[in-house]
């Protein structure tokens, strides 16, 4: 094996534009031109692309290309947990190189703890993005603001283009994307690319007192070492992005390690696979305690969002096909002036939730950027699906005016229209149910995230197709209801029908989360731990919505069976309806509050969610 080392200062002059290099630049600051295999561990190519190919990085806005023989492989970082004392050197010297602010930390240092007194052990682990073969993240942003570049193999995250939807810190497993709820968009480690075009390690590595981290075209193992491992306590499953980083962790470890954070998360050593795997620590206990005030979160538009565009597509793919299919209730109601209204309301609910989706992004003016990547981001498809749906949807209204005798009295005119609008409000309705369909889809696709296993499971269609024929059926009743009893005629067999979609959203529902529960029972990934809160910390609030579900199933099943117009069936079909509502959104708001992602572990104060919300509750925050 040759090494080399670049000779930064001979070529200063030719690259002051990219980055100010010194006169007296240390040796451990620069970069080593060492030889490298051809493959990576994961079967793919380290020389990404022709040296001669690679084009300049755009840094500082110059077109200047570095000096750095191998800008076209894809680089590493390797950190030997042995050697970290945990000065935070590299979370400092990160922060003053992007100049960031306090709240933001490209770079952070967690570590594990185990055994018992006097031989009790610390691991500490420095973490940033792994700018990873298969980024996670550049697939799911949906306006395109992440790039894998050719050179250096580094994942750049463009924050003017991003618009703050935060989605890539849900799929990335490391917590690398970092939302900045001030500036209302995400930033990252770009690793130093500046710095590396002249020849020079990240500043991260640069800094690092203990020789902890080093920094190299990827495989190659750094001079006094020996393992080139791609795992490490706490560090989560590497297949699910193939991450650029490698671990050397010489001395041994406890069977089971600890995170010092509120995550209720430990990791024990897998004798047959020889690494550590996460298992829950019951940190609160069993106690089971309400904590409803805690039930509202960042993601509370996206509990409104959700559930509003799943009733709208309920709604009209029931009275739609129900009408093509001659189902005498639901054929009634769209021969009738009711049927406008209805159309209505779900456009209304879809802009309501189109509207609430839009509240939730750091930028919201900057929307319509959510339809760059539809070639990868399930999010960019979701939104298209929802669109579309819209759009047939008012198209199929619009054509529906000269059906409506109400507004044939205001505009006699449209009687002229009526076949023709008939036929186009056909086409329109025909459309409109795929467009639903693929929103939905992509809606459910947007939570299977390898990185929150708590949501990576089918229980989560289940329950988005649950909610989409609960909730689209109690929207109908509670518009129709009142119509029909106005105009003496009995809502019985529409209550009975639509009391027949209630019982079999709910039971698909409750079918989707008795799954859920045994799985997860039986798991060892964070998914177990999230479920171990949602049976402790929300125990009690789990055990209502449990129960209201069960209520709410036995009743629709029995007024659907026994339905009357009296008005003691009434007010139970109302008391049904809101128990139906809170449930749903107890439901929903749980799905959001619970799920542990598979991120590294942090330290006591910094990134703990515990702690901060300690800080919330004593008004330190």
């Amino acid at each position: 094996m040759t090494v080399e080392l670049f000779d930064p200062i001979a070529k200063k002059r030719d690259s002051e534009s990219i980055f100010p290099l010194r006169d007296n630049e240390p040796e451990y600051a620069k970069l080593k031109d060492i030889e490298n295999d051809t493959h990576n561990r994961y079967g793919n190519l380290i020389e990404l692309v022709q040296l001669e190919d690679t084009q300049s990085l755009n840094i500082n806005g110059v077109d200047e290309i570095g000096f750095n023989p191998n800008r076209n492989k894809q680089h590493a970082f390797h950190f030997t947990a042995d050697n970290c004392i945990g000065c935070h050197a590299c979370e400092s010297a990160c922060s003053e190189k992007n100049d960031l602010p306090a709240h933001i930390s490209f770079r952070s240092v967690g570590y594990v703890e185990g055994g018992a007194y006097p031989d009790y052990q610390r691991m500490n682990i420095s973490m940033a993005c792994n700018h990873c073969d298969d980024p996670v993240c550049l697939k799911g942003c949906p306006t395109r603001a992440y790039t894998k570049h050719e050179e250096y193999g580094a994942v750049i995250q463009d924050p003017d283009i991003c618009f703050g939807c935060g989605y890539c810190t849900w799929v990335c497993p490391y917590n690398a994307p970092q939302l900045d709820p001030v500036a209302g968009q995400v930033e990252k480690c770009n690793m130093c690319v500046d710095r590396l075009e002249v020849g020079l390690k990240p500043a991260c590595v640069s800094a690092c007192l203990g020789n902890a981290l080093n920094f190299g075209v990827v495989e190659n193992t750094p001079e006094n070492r020996d393992h080139i491992d791609t795992r490490i306590p706490g560090f989560p499953d590497p297949e699910i992005s193939k991450p650029n980083i490698r671990f050397e962790q010489s001395k041994s470890l406890p069977n089971e390690v600890t995170r010092t954070d509120s995550m209720p998360v430990k990791y024990q050593k897998d004798e047959k696979a020889g690494h550590y795997k996460p298992v829950v620590d019951k940190k609160v206990g069993e106690k089971k305690s309400w904590n409803l005030g805690r039930l509202s979160s960042r993601e509370n538009p996206l509990v409104l969002f959700t559930l509003s565009t799943q009733a709208a597509v309920g709604l009209f793919i029931s009275l739609f096909i129900g009408n093509l299919l001659g189902v005498k209730p639901l054929a009634a109601i769209v021969a009738t002036d009711l049927y406008l209204p209805l159309l209505v309301a779900a456009l209304g609910m879809i802009a309501i939730g189109l509207l609430m989706s839009t509240v939730h992004l750091g930028k919201p003016l900057r929307f319509y950027r959510g339809f760059n990547n539809l070639r990868h981001s399930p999010v960019a498809r979701e939104g298209l699906g929802i669109v579309v749906f819209m759009a047939c949807v008012g198209f199929h209204m619009l054509a529906s005016l000269p059906a409506n005798n109400f507004v044939l009295d205001l505009v006699p005119a449209l009687s002229e229209f009526t076949r023709l609008a008939a036929i186009t409000a056909t086409v329109f309705g025909a459309l409109a149910i795929p467009a639903g369909c693929v929103a939905l889809y992509y809606m459910y696709r947007c939570y299977r995230i390898k990185a929150r296993p708590f949501w990576n499971h089918w229980h989560t269609a289940a329950s988005f197709a649950g909610s989409m024929l609960t909730l689209g059926a109690v929207v109908i009743a509670v518009i129709a209801t009142p119509v029909l009893l106005w105009l003496t005629q009995s809502p019985a067999s529409l209550l009975s029908l639509l009391g027949g979609f209630m019982a079999i959203g709910i039971a698909l529902e409750g079918i989707g989360l008795s799954f859920h529960h045994k799985d997860l029972s039986a798991a060892d990934h964070e998914g177990a731990a999230s479920h171990y809160i949602q049976r402790s910390t929300f125990g009690k609030t789990y055990i209502l919505r449990n129960v209201l579900m069960g209520m709410n199933f036995m009743a629709v099943a029995g007024l659907s069976l026994w339905s009357s117009d009296t008005i003691i069936s009434m007010a139970l079909w109302s008391v049904i309806a809101c128990s139906i509502v809170a449930t749903s959104l107890i439901g929903r708001a749980l799905f959001y509050v619970l799920v542990v992602p598979t991120t590294m572990p942090g330290a006591f104060f910094w990134k703990n969610k515990g702690f901060e919300q300690h800080a919330r509750d004593i008004g330190l925050a």
